[in-house]
């Protein structure tokens, strides 16, 4: 049997496999075992455990679960409750200012926690009734926060961009650093489609409500300077957590996994000083939060190695990377059918698989063609935040559907797909413009 065949029974097996419910990490360990006793010489079966050692003994990996423990802190206390109302004070005065309000808070606890279900469960289960309230339509308020969750996987400091820096031996610290436009810059043009539609919605609501129904919805809050001042003190210590974290590792103070301690242990203090999670109790559901989803995820990554080891060793990855190169497509119709490929594959698996599975596979006829790792590497993360929210697997639209249960999941489906829309077409502004990406990394780390 062929490589080639060889390659596609695997690929078979593989999906079989993760369709039939079995968990992610035992689907890729399983058919990676499975292959190496009918293709591989014995003796590789009994090195699975040394072989799974090797790879795991990377002092990189280390940051993923203290990201994932500074998340489980900052998630245990009401720190998305306090960013939702700092932001809606100081951005009362503009149209669709909730919207954009509840855009702010998003992308700032998004990247605090790291996790897009919490940020949705967090920002929505406050900001979707409060829309609501206020005349937004429950597309509108639904579609914002699946979309604006996540933003998280994009925006450093970033478990996605880490898992792919690992397995494409790319700098942690150069893709935090070329994350931050685009994250930033994607959630601008977030919050500017919601005062679009929240303006042209509200226009026509106007058209048929009663006078009543106007009055109520137009009555605007004020807040003096003091009240905005005032709401400052528990948002200020964690952007400057998130300042110190970037300081440190962009300025060369650290390693990912020193200034990923660095972190955990600030959001610890900071829960504790502020929200008072400093009883045993709050420690241990902390502690416990953090544990179950690292090893969750590390199993993910230690059967995802055995996966591409089995790959590499039968010269399945290699055989695909050169038939890619020999199609002799164009540099944009390979990014094209990449792209298509990964938006596929996000409509059934997490990111993390996607990443493990697939960056072996289509990064080296992509560097081949030209294209930037780190450039890629943005790219590869916004294709999986599309993954989180679009069916059957968005985990986000699950979410919004469990925490807004009045909104239909048809309305919620119509509310994401602008925000889809928006996010291909970034995809192509990138590829057009990018800059965009590696402007920061080439001012910090460029010759």
């Amino acid at each position: 049997m062929g490589t080639m065949e060889i390659g596609l029974l695997y690929t078979a097996l593989t999906l079989v496999l993760l369709f039939s419910g079995m968990p992610i990490a035992f689907a890729l360990g399983s058919s990676a075992v499975i292959t190496m006793y009918f293709f591989m010489p014995p003796a590789n079966i009994d090195f699975i455990a040394e072989t799974i050692f090797g790879e795991l003994d990377n002092f990189t990996l280390l940051t993923i679960p203290l990201f994932i423990l500074m998340g489980a802190a900052i998630g245990k206390t009401r720190a998305a409750v306090d960013l939702y109302e700092a932001s809606y004070r100081w951005l009362y005065k503009m149209p669709g200012s909730l919207g954009v309000a509840n855009v702010v808070g998003c992308t700032i606890f998004s990247a605090l926690c790291g996790s897009s279900p919490a940020t949705c469960a967090a920002i929505g289960g406050m900001g979707i009734p409060e829309m609501r309230k206020r005349g937004y339509t429950g597309a509108l308020a639904s579609g914002l926060i699946a979309a604006g969750g996540t933003l998280g996987i994009l925006i450093p400091p970033s478990i996605t961009l880490i898992i792919y820096g690992v397995i494409a031996e790319q700098s942690i610290g150069e893709l935090f650093i070329a994350g931050i436009i685009p994250g930033l810059l994607l959630a601008t043009l977030f919050a500017v489609y919601v005062v679009f539609q929240y303006v042209r919605d509200r226009h026509k609501w106007m058209q048929t409500a009663s006078p009543e129904e106007i009055e109520a919805v137009s009555r605007k809050e004020t807040f003096t300077f003091r009240e905005k001042m005032e709401a400052l003190p528990r948002l200020v210590p964690f952007l400057l957590l998130i300042t110190v974290i970037m300081v440190a590792m962009y300025g060369g103070f650290g390693t990912p996994s020193e200034v990923a301690g660095v972190g955990a242990f600030g959001a610890m203090v900071l829960v504790a000083a502020l929200y008072g999670c400093y009883k045993w109790e709050d420690i241990k559901y902390i502690l416990s939060g953090a544990a179950r989803e690292s090893c969750m995820i590390m199993m993910i990554i230690a059967m995802a190695f055995l996966f591409t080891y089995v790959m590499s060793y039968l010269r399945i990855s290699q055989s695909m990377a050169e038939w890619l190169v020999a199609l002799e497509m164009s540099k944009w119709a390979l990014l094209f059918w990449v792209n298509i490929l990964l938006l596929v594959l996000g409509f059934f698996l997490p990111p993390v698989a996607i990443i493990l599975m697939i960056t072996p596979v289509i990064l080296p006829p992509m560097m081949a063609a030209g294209f930037d790792p780190i450039w890629f590497g943005i790219v590869l993360t916004i294709n999986m935040e599309l993954g989180l929210i679009t069916p059957p697997v968005g985990l986000n639209l699950f979410v919004i559907n469990g925490i807004a249960p009045d909104i239909k999941f048809g309305e919620i489906l119509r509310g994401i797909l602008p925000f889809i829309a928006i996010m291909v077409l970034y995809i192509v502004l990138l590829a057009v413009f990018p800059e965009i990406v590696l402007w920061l990394p080439d001012m910090f780390y460029g010759d």
